[in-house]
């Protein structure tokens, strides 16, 4: 057969078979990423979860999510996915870069990534995708709010990335993003009467209408967006109407609430004003509100492409920069491995690819984004990488993957690491005693396993993979602290 007949072959061929036409096509790339979120508010992790640790604020309280569970009913969930450092500036460091804090410069909140580093946008950017970052990024150091910073990481538009700040309304002048209401640029704080706020200004409705156009815009692909949401981090305000969609739910104290604080370990960080002696009701309930409010924008963007005929070839993954313990361990916000803190939720729908329904017990963290996307995509890059291209696993034929790995997280400031698998956690710090928690056993992680003899080779296994990694990666807490070895 000619060049020309088989061109008229090939034509036909997807004329009849349109589906091949998109299979060979690039696929397109939807982060959504929120910040300090709970895992347990989202329904899609609820029926993960025993009844006990699905509702550890009291039975039936909970919010409706059924966008983000369309995600996980028709794509993959992720039941030990990690944030590398459970703080904002490092797990996101690692998030885009997928090397541990340390090797970005970015250990700490405010510290600014080294100008090197290469993050999957950059990769896609060089592939030929229109990359574009939408909302807070907290990797700029200490601009506040610091829009559209000089430094774009490969991502080509960043007009509306700003660097730090958890602002609750946003507006446009002269054509550029500005703080809605009064801001003091010497206080860096602002006032906004958020009962007269409404969809067109709230952060989380303004930045998903951004990106919409962005969708718009760039809908003739390839592309990739981050949508970056700065709810529900702190403080908890929320616009009408969702400030009082759930101002008829009380919430129980958690049962670790209760745990003595001398039966805990010295991690835990309890005391001061860290520590959660009760819950505030109208904060819970507004952070609820806050989730509802993310939920129905990600179904703005679902139905976008669902309106586009974008959904097949188009990833979507829901996930976050870290937890919020909410009450859990006396404590609330995040900063130690406990799940609540450092557990996020990772959702994942690719239906040219992935597997309805399909749920991955493995344990990843931040570290590992960059090398599965850009295996998901078919996108190569040559730079190293911590983490690992675990595509596989979401691209298989089995609708449960469940794998032993051992992984390790980490935080400078709190001076701990710790080794991870599916089921068991080993924490390691300076004046403390080693940690080993069977998350199967103990889900509520009150229990201190290392001394039990039935547990010494896992302890054993845990440890040398845990101080294994954190040579290898040149951890700064093990570095500092040869005390970790307990050897």
């Amino acid at each position: 057969m000619n060049i020309t007949n088989y061109l008229k072959a090939l034509i036909i061929l997807m004329l009849l078979f349109p589906q091949l036409a998109k299979s060979q096509e690039k696929p397109n790339l939807v982060i959504i990423y929120t910040d300090e979120h709970n895992f347990r508010t989202l329904g899609c992790y609820r029926e993960q979860l025993s009844e006990d640790q699905a509702f550890v604020w009291g039975k039936g309280v909970e919010v409706k999510t059924p966008n983000i569970d369309r995600l996980a009913h028709e794509g993959s969930i992720c039941n030990n996915f990690y944030a590398s450092s459970p703080v904002c500036t490092p797990s996101r460091a690692s998030f885009v870069s997928g090397k541990y804090p340390i090797a970005t410069r970015s250990y700490r909140n405010d510290i600014p990534m080294y100008d090197d580093v290469q993050t999957f946008a950059e990769v896609l950017k060089e592939s030929g995708y229109a990359t574009s970052y939408i909302g807070k990024w907290h990797l700029d150091g200490d601009a506040k709010p610091g829009f559209e910073p000089a430094r774009k990481f490969g991502f080509t538009d960043n007009r509306y990335m700003f660097n730090r700040g958890h602002w609750k309304a946003l507006d446009d002048e002269n054509g550029e993003p500005i703080i809605y209401g009064k801001y003091d640029a010497e206080t860096q704080r602002q006032q906004v009467n958020l009962k007269k706020i409404t969809d067109e200004n709230f952060t989380t409705d303004y930045l998903t209408t951004k990106g919409l156009e962005v969708l718009e815009r760039d809908k003739k692909g390839p592309f990739c967006l981050m949508l970056s949401i700065p709810d529900p981090h702190t403080p908890n305000t929320v616009r009408p109407p969702y400030d009082t969609m759930y101002e008829n739910l009380f919430f129980e104290q958690p049962k670790t609430m209760q745990t003595p604080k001398d039966k805990m370990p010295k991690w835990a960080a309890v005391g001061g004003k860290s520590e959660a002696k009760e819950l505030d009701q109208g904060k819970m309930q507004r952070y609820f509100g806050m989730v509802k409010c993310i939920d129905d924008n990600v179904g703005r963007i679902l139905q976008f492409l669902d309106d586009n005929d974008l959904a097949d070839n188009t990833i979507v993954l829901f996930t976050s920069d870290h937890g919020d313990l909410m009450g859990e361990h006396r404590k609330h916000n995040k900063g130690n491995p406990y799940e609540a803190s450092a557990k996020v939720p990772f959702v994942l729908r690719y239906p040219n690819k992935v597997k309805s329904g399909k749920v991955i017990n493995k344990a990843f963290t931040s570290t590992d984004f960059k090398p599965i996307i850009l295996g998901l995509m078919g996108a190569k890059f040559t730079e190293e990488t911590h983490g690992i291209d675990a595509s596989g696993d979401f691209t298989s034929k089995k609708k449960v993957v469940t794998d032993d790995r051992i992984t390790y997280m980490t935080s400078s400031a709190q001076s701990w690491i710790a080794s991870l698998s599916n089921r068991y956690k080993l924490v390691l710090s300076t004046g403390s005693e080693p940690w080993l928690i069977d998350l199967q056993k103990d889900p509520n992680e009150e229990i201190n396993f290392y001394k039990n003899p039935e547990y010494k080779e896992i302890a054993k296994k845990m440890q040398s993979e845990l101080i294994r990694q954190a040579k290898l990666y040149k951890d700064p807490v093990f570095t500092s602290n040869k005390k970790l070895l307990y050897e």
